[in-house]
């Protein structure tokens, strides 16, 4: 399951989160796979801000049997590799969703920049374009790609599936 949904936010939140990701706090980037070195930059976000609450607010429709496990900002300079990875624990299981939101401003085909998922031997790339999100089951094998020649910013939210009591 890959969802995609344009012009997600409105012009002012869009800006809103566009200004918090870009002055932002980051630290060195983390590692999607233990054998191998962290890549990119990374902020996680505080349940406390204004941007935790308007996402978890305005994505929970995708996931309504999930709870939020994780929102962070990735960062990926220009020319940066990233790895193919699963974000589930598990890769057998499909209980768990990744939502990523494309914050950078400005895209052109020749940017780069897309999300690359692999099924079935075949790589599908989803563009970056502005204020688009795209929602998927967190077992699928994907990747970022890095822009040309600027910074690369996505806001990734990991819902896990609620547990049975």
């Amino acid at each position: 399951m890959i969802e995609v949904v344009d012009n997600f936010l409105s012009d002012e939140e869009f800006n809103f989160v566009f200004e918090y990701c870009n002055s932002a706090l980051y630290s060195y980037g983390e590692c999607d796979d233990i054998t191998r070195k962290p890549i990119g930059l990374v902020h996680n976000i505080s349940k406390i801000s204004k941007i935790y609450s308007l996402f978890l607010e305005k994505t929970k429709q995708f996931a309504p049997e999930h709870t939020l496990d994780r929102m962070y900002v990735n960062c990926f300079a220009p020319s940066e590799n990233p790895y193919f990875h699963i974000d589930s624990a598990d890769d057998s299981i499909d209980d768990e969703i990744t939502v990523l939101y494309y914050v950078n401003n400005i895209w052109e085909l020749d940017d780069c920049g897309e999300t690359q998922f692999l099924i079935d031997g075949i790589i599908h790339g989803v563009f970056p374009i502005p204020n688009r999100l795209v929602v998927f089951n967190a077992s699928i094998l994907h990747r970022a790609t890095s822009l040309r020649d600027k910074h690369r910013f996505t806001i990734a939210l990991k819902y896990k599936k609620k547990c049975a009591i």
